[in-house]
């Protein structure tokens, strides 16, 4: 699915200012950002037309709490890849609506761009490279799928 070429990135974010923000941050970390939507009809549009390689979701839109189900739909019908971003982690479903993890807020300019990085390989190589890094947590799915805990280091 993933090949050498950047990430294709959509921003679905409703505070123009973070928004903004997540673009130079995604283009720093040698992603390409494809559009910004501030309302779950926008993102789906978007994300129907554009077909982004990732999503990054708000949970809370202008239309409220709908970054669930936009994820969902990207997931599901877009063939997209998503991750939210939420100060209100506790709140995701138990299978993260498909999404593949979630970057908690407040985050910092290393953390999303790390955040990137490691997915990036996760989905080239089909597996982690390591644990995640700070700040970033992997939908329960995906770190078994992916081998999280297979491989951290043994104490010896």
């Amino acid at each position: 699915m993933i090949t050498d070429e950047p990430l294709e990135v959509l921003i679905v974010e409703d505070e123009i200012l973070l928004a903004t923000e997540l673009g130079f941050l995604v283009e720093e970390a040698g992603c390409r950002d494809v559009g910004h939507a501030m309302s779950s009809d926008e993102a789906l549009i978007m994300a129907s037309k554009l077909r982004p390689d990732l999503a990054l979701v708000d949970v809370h839109l202008r239309d409220g709490p709908t970054g669930i189900d936009v994820a969902r739909n990207i997931v599901q019908h877009c063939g997209g890849v998503a991750l939210f971003m939420t100060a209100n982690v506790k709140r995701l479903p138990e299978d993260f609506a498909g999404a593949r993890g979630v970057i908690g807020k407040p985050y910092s300019e290393y953390g999303v761009k790390a955040a990137l990085a490691y997915l990036a390989i996760c989905l080239r190589d089909g597996r982690a490279p390591g644990l995640p890094p700070a700040g970033f947590e992997l939908a329960p799915h995906f770190a078994e799928l992916w081998s999280v805990y297979d491989v951290v280091p043994k104490a010896g």
